[in-house]
């Protein structure tokens, strides 16, 4: 065991200083948090260049209708102008030229022209305008047809939205507020997570032992180190390595979280108050009061997340981590030293892979019906359970159901190091030789 010790503290020290493991284990939490909250930032910011559209409306439709705000101006033009910006658009110094045809209530078209490619928002905006002002005439016209009185109130309080709350009632009875699409968001990412870990890993260990194999190191360390504590050795070194990541990982999403929702926490007050501000004074009453709502929402998906349970999570992965990388690295490590070159390893592996493509075709499916048969069976196979159960465990999973999944992995990684130990043994000194699966089989029953 001291040789194995010896081989795993080379293969972790030597992965672990590398700067691209360093670059990538620190920048990947950041860049994933940038990806996540630098949009939605983005997405709050108001554009503040001013604009102004000319309108030219032969219907009188909209002509004086057509609100503006603090950023967009509208600009009622006669026919005159309006065939002057035709022909020479950049003259007027308009952002952009909307024109009302007659047969809009028929086609339901308008044109907006302009030197420039037009921005959603504004094109949004007009879009939002005239549809209200139609809506609204039409709506008008109909209640005066009927000669109901308070017709539009009376369909206005028609109008209904339902939100279901989830309550989770713990062991104690205790009433926990919980959230379907966060578990199943959470279940889903922390399969995928598993996927990626297993194979890069996985992949690694296939990849130094061939790279051993076709350079011929091994056969200088094989005489001193026994075939098993050198696959051995290398299959736990290059586990720490993920198991490393995993950890600093975890540690910088949970500070990134923290961060994140202490900063929404303080600032949620004054941001609300500048809101409720600027808004109201633009008249934009309902705007005004979704700000505290949104802020409320995103404190509330908070702490739901800390509903969950978090620690079960969190020891979820480590172990079956540790028991899928340890169960499929096996079978890599296999896989490389039965093989002299790529093509032979690419068909060697795809037996070995499809469980795992198998797994992320159905997480989707489990993440929406994590209580159904095809999750129960996928948890508990030992190909798959890695994956699939860390995909249901924050929905809550029977600890019955749990112990026997982690059970059936731990045997299954028993049987899988001996025939990865009795393949490894076999094929790591031969050369030249191309292998087929009957052949590896027959591996297993040599007798050293």
């Amino acid at each position: 065991m001291n040789k194995s010790f010896l081989i795993l503290r080379r293969e972790y020290l030597t992965r672990v200083k590398k700067k691209s493991f360093i670059i990538m284990t620190l920048l990947v939490p950041v860049f994933m948090a940038a990806l996540t909250i630098l949009p939605t930032y983005l997405a709050t910011m108001d554009d503040k260049e001013e604009r102004t559209i000319a309108v030219y409306d032969p219907t009188s439709l909209v002509l004086n209708k057509l609100e503006s705000n603090e950023f967009t101006k509208f600009h009622y033009i006669p026919e005159q102008e309006f065939q002057g910006l035709k022909t020479d658009f950049k003259s007027g110094k308009y952002y952009a030229l909307l024109y009302i045809p007659e047969n809009i209530i028929t086609t339901s078209r308008a044109e907006m022209i302009s030197d420039k490619q037009i921005t959603f928002d504004v094109k949004n905006l007009v879009t939002n305008r005239i549809e209200n002002i139609i809506e609204g005439d039409k709506r008008k016209a109909v209640i005066d047809q009927t000669g109901v009185p308070d017709l539009e109130k009376k369909l206005a309080a028609t109008k209904t939205s339902i939100t279901v709350e989830t309550i989770k009632m713990g062991e104690e009875g205790k009433a926990v507020k919980s959230s379907t699409e966060i578990a199943m968001a959470i279940g889903y990412v922390a399969g995928f997570m598993m996927y990626f870990f297993v194979l890069m890993y996985g992949l690694m260990v296939m990849r130094g032992v061939m790279e051993e194999k076709t350079n011929r190191i091994v056969e200088v360390i094989i005489s001193s180190v026994k075939p098993f504590q050198l696959l051995f050795g290398k299959i736990v070194g290059i586990g720490l390595v993920g198991l490393t990541q995993i950890v600093i990982w975890i540690v910088l999403a949970i500070a990134i979280a923290t961060g994140v929702g202490s900063f929404i926490g303080h600032g949620s007050h004054e941001t609300i108050a500048q809101a409720q501000n600027i808004m109201s004074s633009q008249g934009v009453d309902q705007i005004a009061t979704a700000a505290p709502a949104q802020t409320n929402a995103t404190l509330e998906i908070i702490q739901m997340i800390g509903g969950l349970n978090i620690p079960l999570i969190i020891f979820a992965m480590f172990f079956y981590f540790i028991c899928g990388f340890i169960l499929y690295a096996s079978f890599y490590g296999a896989i490389g030293s039965a093989v002299d070159s790529d093509e032979d390893a690419q068909q060697m592996m795809m037996p070995v892979m499809m469980p795992l493509i198998f797994s992320i075709i159905i997480l989707f499916a489990v993440a929406k019906n994590p209580e159904g048969p095809l999750a129960f069976w996928a948890s508990i196979i030992p190909f798959t359970s890695p994956i699939i159960m860390v995909a249901r465990i924050p929905f809550g999973v029977p600890v019955w159901q749990i112990i026997l999944s982690m059970v059936v992995l731990l045997g299954s990684i028993m049987g899988s190091i001996w025939m990865a130990g009795k393949i490894y043994r076999t094929g790591i000194l031969m050369y030249g030789k191309k292998v087929n699966l009957k052949e590896i089989v027959k591996w297993l029953f040599y007798k050293n």
